[in-house]
């Protein structure tokens, strides 16, 4: 007898990745196509590869095949990845709260905060805290959000000290500005400049900063739950 308990997440992530490949086939129209591809060269290539080398016996057949067949749906599974959350990006940049729900995905020793600041037209300044020091991601018209982080930016080294480097990041596609799409990127490769003690203590000094400030109406894109969503899943 089945149990319906267990059933229940087996449903739930085909049903994900179902969705996701219909939100990914919108911007990129032959997925299904290059998965098809990937399964077939990676299974075929491992195949081969077994059979010359571990020859014609039927048990060195039958385990070529399944390592093939599961190397191949391995493929699949890291290429869809990698090309739904791709996908997610390009269909969430020009929208509100897309670098916010970009930024999210920092992980472990990167402390973010959406939304210090911002204007009534929506442009906002987000704030990522990590080994660079202060970095200040803006989002929205560039004029105004440029401005908007100039002023931010003047304020945080006030706070922080001329020891921790207050860097500023323009989300777009214009001339010294960065994509969404690689605004994760570009955050990560900038330089050391903090240890993590450091920002713990630049952290606490910016609490009273944020402390003096209203609470900014957030816009909620799609960008936080798809992607994450996206990546949840690829993880099974």
């Amino acid at each position: 007898m089945s149990n319906p308990a267990a059933a229940t997440p087996e449903k739930g992530r085909l049903r994900q990745m179902r969705q996701a490949y219909r939100i990914t086939k919108r911007t990129d129209k032959h997925i299904g196509l290059i998965l098809l591809l990937w399964f077939v060269v990676v299974a075929a290539a491992l195949g081969a590869f077994g059979y010359f080398v571990f020859g014609t016996h039927w048990l060195s057949i039958v385990s070529t095949v399944l390592f093939s067949l599961l190397s191949g749906l391995l493929a699949v599974l890291i290429v869809f990845g990698r090309r739904a959350e791709r996908s997610m990006y390009a269909q969430a940049e020009g929208q509100p709260g897309a670098a916010a729900g970009a930024l999210q995905m920092l992980r472990r020793g990167w402390f973010v905060k959406p939304a210090i600041a911002f204007t009534k037209n929506q442009d906002v300044v987000h704030r990522v805290v990590g080994k660079p020091g202060v970095v200040l991601v803006g989002e929205g018209n560039t004029g105004r959000t440029r401005n908007l982080l100039t002023a931010e930016r003047k304020k945080h080294a006030r706070i922080v000290g001329e020891e921790v480097p207050v860097i500023t990041v323009q989300v777009g596609r214009g001339d010294d500005e960065v994509p969404l799409t690689k605004v994760i990127k570009h955050v990560k490769k900038l330089p050391k400049a903090i240890k993590p003690a450091e920002q713990t203590a630049v952290i606490n000094k910016l609490k009273a900063l944020d402390a003096m400030r209203p609470v900014a109406p957030m816009p909620r894109g799609p960008m936080p739950t798809s992607a994450k969503g996206a990546r949840k899943m690829m993880r099974g």
